[in-house]
């Protein structure tokens, strides 16, 4: 099958062309471990699965790469305010990384690269840029010297005539030109015990040269897919492609995949804006992946908990139409299976999608066992746990029905004392209470 994705390098809709044939190495930029990450930051997660899932569905053999940034700036800061190394603290917080998207129902990638695990991988790249001199030594580092790589910031549209980014501006380091970033900073007492020895000298690596290091390693030279946020086009991204690619002399990614923002208020949510939600802070973790999967995944969409709310009645509904139809498997409805894969492959249309799955459960051409086979196939990409949930052998009687109606307006609401009297009463009357199809 033909699976169309949206290059931001080229800015269009480009058909897919594997580098070996039926298989796809796909890196992902993961998360900076220095705190609990919020829901923006998952939606990205969530997003890299379905393109995952999305390949696999198609019979590709896919080799998944995350990485996890634990030692930058925001690490080592965050570590001497907490009082402890830099490995506990980052420890702590990818577990609590990898607890959220195991909620979430995101299939843990192939692997999983830690920076500090590649520093020699590192170090060599930096001294190959030297050594053709992409990259110079200053007074507090190594930088990379862009006026040395052929069309730089073509990924982010970026006019090199115009004044210097914010972010670039505020990088207060000694370099030839303000747009000359970091792959190498040299020791300073404020990063503690956090230095390895370097032919260059003593220290430690930027944020742009890890994901490089790491993804070249991994996944060779050049790579099918490389995604993350939008907010990572730049410069992250287009550093990486510059000093990659000066590298190697190599194409270092085809096809860049980049996924909009949550905003709240119309503000992007993030830590350093004080406006960010945490996964524990939702009463349902799968209807929050439900909610984005109503959204294409390049569209900017805006944070309410009224929208959240609503997905997980929606998502209640979807699970108890599921379960209606019995429990009986029959037959995948090819018909259905082909109109569910030209919305995937169309730039992962999850939107059409899911409105397709609606549509069978409504088709009265379809046989009830047929449709569970169908909807059990199309969940390979959604991911909501369908092949969890049990048809119930016993008749539920309708004041329980009435109680469990009344507890989860109680969740909806976050009234967790309600909610929790209420399933102290279900129970007490015999029944068992599981939120097994969204959680």
């Amino acid at each position: 099958m033909v699976i169309k994705l949206h290059n931001t390098l080229s800015g269009k809709k480009e058909q897919f062309t594997a580098i070996n044939e039926e298989e796809v190495g796909i890196y992902n930029c993961g998360p900076t471990v220095y705190d609990t990450v919020h829901i923006g930051n998952l939606r990205t997660v969530v997003f890299y699965d379905i393109i995952r899932r999305v390949f696999e569905y198609n019979g590709y053999k896919v080799e998944q790469v995350m990485n996890i940034t634990d030692v930058d700036d925001k690490t080592i800061r965050k570590s001497i305010e907490e009082k402890i190394s830099l490995a506990d603290l980052t420890k702590k917080y990818e577990k609590l990384f990898f607890e959220d998207i195991e909620s979430l129902n995101i299939l843990k990638p192939h692997k999983i690269l830690s920076a500090r695990a590649y520093i020699p991988e590192i170090i060599e790249l930096i001294s190959v840029l030297l050594k053709n001199q992409s990259a110079y030594k200053s007074d507090d580092g190594i930088y990379f010297k862009i006026s040395n790589s052929k069309n730089y910031g073509v990924l982010a549209g970026l006019k090199l005539d115009k004044p210097v980014q914010e972010r670039i501006e505020n990088d207060e380091y000694d370099k030839e030109n303000p747009r000359d970033f970091a792959l190498w900073k040299f020791y300073k007492e404020s990063d503690g015990d956090v230095v390895w020895a370097a032919p260059f000298g003593r220290g430690r690596p930027g944020w742009h040269i890890e994901c490089s290091a790491m993804a070249i390693k991994a996944l060779g030279n050049t790579i099918d897919i490389h995604a993350g946020g939008s907010d990572l086009i730049f410069p992250h991204h287009t550093n990486e492609i510059a000093q990659s690619e000066s590298a190697t002399g190599k194409t270092f990614v085809n096809y860049w995949l980049h996924g909009g923002m949550i905003n709240v208020e119309k503000d992007k949510m993030a830590k350093s804006k004080g406006n960010f939600l945490k996964l524990k802070d939702l009463v349902s973790p799968l209807a929050y992946r439900y909610w984005l999967l109503t959204a294409h995944y390049r569209t900017q969409v805006n944070f309410t908990f009224k929208a959240v709310n609503a997905s997980q009645t929606a998502l209640i509904k979807f699970c108890n139409n599921f379960l209606a139809l019995g429990n009986k498997t029959g037959e995948i409805d090819e018909n259905y299976n082909n109109k569910f894969t030209d919305c995937i492959n169309d730039d992962l249309d999850m939107p059409k999608a899911l409105a397709l799955a609606w549509e069978l459960f409504k088709d009265k051409k379809v046989s009830d066992p047929d449709k569970k086979a169908t909807l059990l196939k199309f969940d390979e990409v959604f991911g909501l746990k369908l092949n969890e949930l049990k048809v119930s052998e016993e008749k539920i009687p309708e004041e329980i029905k009435f109680l469990i109606e009344e507890r989860e307006n109680a969740r909806k609401t976050k009234d967790f004392k309600k909610s929790d009297a209420l399933r102290a009463e279900i129970e007490a009357r015999g029944f068992k209470v599981k939120d097994i199809s969204l959680s």
